[in-house]
């Protein structure tokens, strides 16, 4: 279910999709790193003004799916505009900072994006750029993130499938949104 705050800002709502809390877990696989799964958690917040806060944590999972070391840490600030283009500006602790731009696909969620900029710090790894497909699919989030590197062409390396995180005040808030006439067999609620 996507739900739009009253809050947000109009420019966002073509965003909406993503707010919220989501869990999941993927896999990771790129020449000179560790193949691993692993877990993800991911929030998309607001606070009424034209951009959507993004943070991203990872950690390795062992075989039992049970975390083993964290993987990667990415934070930043989602914009989209009239004509459905898509900015970002994401900062990762392994010290890269980027400007992704982009387009969110007519008539779907979904969203494509390349890197336009990357700043690197001294200690960061070999990076160069990447490109990174978001959709909303069965009221899931999936991605699929491909990045290069001067000595690696252009692959994917990270994908991964989260689920929306119920908490005990959405269950609240669903619940006082039912109208006071609920069928009481359930089943005429879908007649």
């Amino acid at each position: 279910m996507i739900e739009i705050p009253s809050d947000l800002h109009k420019d966002l709502v073509p965003l909406a999709f993503l707010l919220g809390d989501w869990a999941g877990a993927g896999v990771h696989d790129f020449p000179g790193s560790e193949k691993c799964n692993f877990g993800q958690e991911v929030t998309f917040t607001h606070d009424g003004r034209d951009f959507l806060e993004y943070r991203s944590r990872t950690w390795v999972l062992d075989t039992d799916g049970n975390k083993v070391r964290p993987l990667e840490t990415e934070s930043g600030f989602w914009r989209v505009d009239a004509d459905r283009k898509v900015e970002i500006v994401m900062t990762r602790d392994d010290g890269v900072v980027e400007v992704w731009y982009g387009e969110l696909a007519k008539q779907k969620p979904q969203i494509d994006l390349v890197t336009d900029a990357v700043a690197r710090t001294a200690a960061s790894g070999p990076y160069s750029g990447g490109k990174r497909l978001y959709g909303y699919v069965h009221s899931d989030l999936m991605w699929v993130g491909e990045k290069s590197t001067p000595d690696v062409e252009l692959r994917p390396y990270m994908s991964a499938h989260l689920k929306k995180v119920v908490t005990a005040e959405d269950v609240e808030r669903w619940a006082k949104a039912l109208p006071d006439d609920m069928p009481d067999d359930g089943i005429a609620f879908f007649k």
